[in-house]
């Protein structure tokens, strides 16, 4: 099977471990809590300028939810020039409009900027109101593959849902899943859903390496909070257990 093997990463540590692990591409990402907003312009320039494998920065103005403003639009238009002009790969995106549908007019302004990169619908898509016909609009649109838990907060918890997606995708789309998918799993995920393509944080925590520790009495993040980053062994480990 030709599987790929995507890691979102928050930093530019994360996308060179991801890539040292043997990951197949990077989704670019700031916020990792939030679900993941635009990385800045730096990070998305360096990021081309060290990595051999594709980026796919996702163009996300804030967290919450999907719906825009017309600013943020702007926001996400611009953005989306930037990391084209920058050699991007492709983009991630997705917005819906108020009723859960998928917002077809923005959505196809954006692609039409995005070309010649490609495009991910990333996962506004488990929040449409209907994922069977959310799937054919995403089609329809001209997007190349859509990240996807199934609409469950964990792909693992829709493993029928996946299946069907695949299937009704039919070649047509490439179903991206993700959400919980690690090495414990990611195996059981390809037999069943018949899907190819994963994506994964494969994220390890470690502690600060600061010595000097002030109190947190200046009302700030606590500056000893454990760093979350892509680990290379995991990836390596995840393509393992795909066996390529």
């Amino acid at each position: 099977m030709d599987f790929q093997l995507e890691i979102c990463a928050n930093s530019i540590q994360s996308a060179l471990a991801a890539q040292a692990g043997g990951a197949t591409r990077i989704e670019l990402c700031d916020n990792m809590t939030e679900g993941g907003t635009t990385p800045s312009y730096g990070m998305i320039s360096l990021c081309k300028k060290l990595l051999q494998i594709p980026v796919f920065p996702i163009i996300r103005p804030r967290g919450g939810d999907f719906l825009y403003t017309d600013e943020e639009f702007e926001v996400m238009k611009q953005d989306v020039i930037a990391c084209r002009n920058l050699g991007c790969d492709g983009v991630v995106l997705g917005i819906l409009n108020a009723d859960g549908s998928i917002d077809t007019e923005r959505c196809a302004q954006l692609i039409a900027l995005a070309r010649p990169m490609q495009v991910t619908f990333h996962r506004a898509f488990d929040r449409c109101n209907d994922l069977e016909k959310g799937l054919e609009v995403i089609i329809a649109l001209g997007c190349e593959r859509v990240l996807t838990s199934g609409g469950k907060r964990y792909a693992v918890d829709a493993i029928l849902i996946l299946k069907q997606l695949v299937q009704q995708a039919t070649g047509r789309i490439h179903i991206l899943i993700g959400s919980g998918v690690n090495t414990e799993n990611i195996a059981l995920l390809a037999k069943e859903t018949g899907a190819t393509e994963f994506h994964s944080t494969a994220k390890i925590s470690w502690a600060s390496k600061m010595i000097y520790r002030p109190d947190n009495e200046l009302g700030q993040a606590d500056l000893n909070t454990a760093i979350q980053e892509s680990s290379e062994e995991l990836v390596r480990k995840m393509r393992q257990e795909l066996g390529f």
